[in-house]
């Protein structure tokens, strides 16, 4: 069972999923990266480019899910270098640091707890995040073109792209996609037939944002709403 909360770090999430039974499982790409926990260990999500497949183990998993653009600064490593990765937290920090987080989770009344306190303290430490990056967020979740986002912020595409790479894990234009993804994917779920939700969401149609969804999520529409 999933199950997620608003973390007290602003705009993170914190979740906890219990799979129900064997088979694998699906994770859609969001733009965000993700500290896990599972077995009393510690590791980085990346940001993903498709579908991540999980191999449907048992056993709870607990994790903090920040918001695009703000885990580089927190856990000290581009997004880029970890595009489409799931690695050990020991693999980016020095062991011994990596060891007192993990020791820190685990003492916590619950591991979803620990890693909310952990978010906090690391936010704490690397001062407040790049004002830029959430306006980039919002300008390509409003729908808003990559050349008129850059020319808006003043910094040019191939800054755009390269910011962008360092803070999302690719750039802008993917980022694009996968927000509209997820923003189509919302009001889908939420019931609006697929051709008035391709419309809304900028997809030349109903056909374009079933390849869309194919492409990115590793399934057709109608099985992501049945859940599949």
């Amino acid at each position: 069972m999933y199950a997620e909360r608003a973390s007290r770090l602003s705009g993170a999430v914190v979740w906890t999923d219990t799979p129900s039974g064997p088979g694998p499982g699906r994770v859609l790409p969001d733009g965000c990266m993700d500290l896990l926990w599972y077995d009393g260990r510690l590791l980085v999500a990346g940001p993903d480019t498709r579908a991540h497949v999980t191999e449907g183990g048992a056993g709870a998993w607990a994790g903090v899910r920040f918001c695009p653009g703000t885990a580089p600064a927190l856990l000290g490593v581009p997004a880029d270098a970890l595009r489409d990765r799931r690695v050990e937290l020991t693999d980016l920090w020095p062991t011994a640091r990596a060891r007192r987080l993990a020791a820190r989770v685990n003492a916590a009344a619950d591991p979803a707890t620990g890693l909310d306190e952990a978010a906090l303290a690391r936010a704490a430490e690397a001062g407040p995040p790049d004002p830029l990056l959430a306006r980039v967020v919002a300008a390509l979740d409003a729908g808003r073109p990559v050349a008129a986002t850059a020319d808006a912020l003043g910094i040019g595409a191939r800054r755009l792209h390269r910011r962008s790479l360092a803070a999302f894990g690719y750039g802008p234009k993917t980022l694009a996609r996968v927000l509209r993804l997820q923003r189509a994917l919302a009001l889908a779920r939420n019931g609006m037939p697929l051709a008035e939700t391709a419309a809304r969401t900028g997809y030349a149609d109903q056909a374009h944002l079933t390849r869309e969804v194919r492409e990115l999520a590793g399934a057709a529409p109608g099985e992501l709403l049945r859940g599949g």
